[in-house]
């Protein structure tokens, strides 16, 4: 990965200065480009929410390989591990690539090592087309992100999503609040339960809302008939002053748990964070920056690289912890003097 990321930090620069701890901390206020809103205390906080919760070591077991599939919508993973929806490379990031070669890269790499990736929407349209090129390309092994558009758009859309073959997508509620779309104006805009509800019905895929927060507004998604719910600020990119997501996950969980799969992210670094996610209550996370920096630095090699990295980082947690699956994580892994 040293090679990858040396490589990325030279393509990347100024929106990404690649820092050893990405932390939010050096690309506070950088938005476009890779940091948080703001002061950018909101991705600070997915970092830090992350970082209190420790492990309890535990070796007197038999776990020596531990599972790490998982079955998620109606798809068995090798890892509970999905890539989350990022697009715009030519503002965040750069644009030292293109935006049709990082989007492949990115589901290519999950794909060829059994997790999926996700695309993600935006101004200019390129960005979901190269999205959608891509999965279809793919045979539709990969989940399209559509932002929370005005009717005419967002239907139009969903359409074209499930004209790639995917038979899952997501609706990044969350980017209600991004200024850049904003600053293009384009029309993006919370969405009532009543008409949630109509989305979900009308779009006849399995539906995946990002951007939940509040225990409330989980039991809301269940209404609505979601499929699953990602516990997310947007990578602390749209609301300063925001928790981090581990924060509120665990509240979350053991309130809609089995009513509705969850999903996470924020934060999210290496297979540690991954296994503290899943004890606090996820069925599985999205990883965002870290695959940005893999797929500018190294395409499609350096995907596979990053998965391979944080597949063995999480096998290594998952028997120091005598975790046996990733599929029953029990939060007893977890210090109780966490928090």
């Amino acid at each position: 990965m040293k090679e990858i990321r040396n490589n990325a930090r030279k393509m990347m620069d100024p929106y990404c200065k690649v820092c050893p701890i990405c932390n939010g901390k050096a690309c506070a206020g950088q938005v476009p480009g890779m940091g948080g809103l703001g002061s950018g205390s909101s991705f600070i906080s997915n970092i830090e929410a992350i970082s209190k919760i420790k492990f309890n070591m535990r070796l007197i077991h038999d776990v020596i390989e531990p599972d790490t599939t998982v079955n998620l919508l109606g798809k068995k993973l090798t890892l509970p591990i999905l890539a989350a929806p990022i697009g715009g490379v030519s503002f965040n990031m750069g644009g030292a690539v293109s935006e049709e070669d990082y989007i492949q890269a990115i589901i290519n790499g999950c794909k060829a090592k059994g997790i999926i990736g996700c695309s993600g929407d935006g101004v200019p349209d390129f960005i979901h087309q190269a999205g959608f090129n891509a999965i279809k390309a793919a045979d539709g092994h990969g989940i399209p992100f559509i932002k929370p558009w005005e009717d005419e758009e967002l239907f139009k859309k969903i359409e074209a999503a499930k004209a790639t073959g995917t038979d899952i997508i997501g609706m990044d509620i969350d980017a209600a609040g991004l200024i850049t779309l904003r600053k293009m104006g384009r029309p993006v805009s919370p969405k009532s339960l009543e008409k949630l509800t109509e989305i979900i019905r009308k779009t006849q895929t399995k539906f995946i809302l990002k951007g939940v927060m509040t225990v409330d507004e989980a039991e809301l998604a269940v209404a609505a008939g979601a499929d699953a719910i990602i516990i997310s600020n947007h990578g602390g990119r749209v609301l300063d002053s925001a928790p981090g997501a581990a924060d509120v996950l665990a509240a979350i969980a053991d309130t809609v748990k089995g009513k509705i799969t969850i999903l996470a992210d924020g934060g999210v670094r290496t297979g540690g964070d991954v296994l503290k996610m899943l004890a606090l209550g996820a069925d599985a996370v999205l990883v965002g920056r870290p695959f940005s920096v893999a797929a500018v630095g190294g395409l499609q090699q350096g995907v596979e690289t990053y998965i391979d990295t944080i597949a063995a980082e999480l096998k290594q947690t998952m028997v120091l912890t005598g975790t046996s699956a990733a599929c029953s994580v029990d939060r007893k892994i977890l210090f109780a003097g966490n928090g």
